[in-house]
């Protein structure tokens, strides 16, 4: 089937199998290798995009469901070479160990920071329970959230956690 579809505001034109996912889509037919696959089932949100506005594990979209979308992907949270305001404090604050997580992770964390501009602990910890990371404890993830949305004075809440 051919699809039409905006990926980090540029439009493409492609023709995919009716069975592909999104997923494969961006990492195999655009080159968008950012985006993930950690399970393959929805779970562990590696592969969260945004979709249409809202976030979506890739996984389990088909790329005909994108057919006249718009997606954004880790690959277009920077712009000009700089990283975002939200990846510079995933860095600051040592939110990243293996990588694998961190897209989707990140792209979550905008969707609650659009929707909670200043959340609390609780409020991220909820946030982000569809995102699964083997290697940081989440702590430093909770941090970088809390830095960018002016609550990092929060961070005591973390010690009662």
């Amino acid at each position: 089937m051919r699809i039409n579809v905006t990926v980090n505001g540029i439009a493409y034109e492609r023709d995919v199998a009716e069975n592909r996912t999104l997923l494969r889509f961006l990492r195999e037919d655009l080159g968008l290798t950012g985006t993930k696959e950690g399970c393959g089932a929805g779970e562990c949100g590696a592969c969260t995009v945004f979709f249409n506005g809202k976030t979506v594990n890739s996984c389990m979209v088909l790329a005909v469901e994108a057919n006249e979308g718009t997606i954004e992907t880790i690959e277009g949270e920077s712009s000009g070479g700089m990283l975002s305001t939200l990846q510079e404090a995933f860095d600051r604050h040592h939110a990243v160990q293996c990588g694998f997580c961190t897209a989707g992770m990140i792209m979550s964390a905008r969707e609650l920071i659009h929707h909670t501009p200043h959340p609390t602990v609780d409020q991220i910890q909820e946030g982000l329970e569809g995102n699964f990371c083997r290697c940081t404890g989440y702590e430093q993830i909770i941090e970088a959230v809390l830095d960018v949305t002016g609550g990092y004075t929060a961070k005591e809440e973390l010690l009662h956690v």
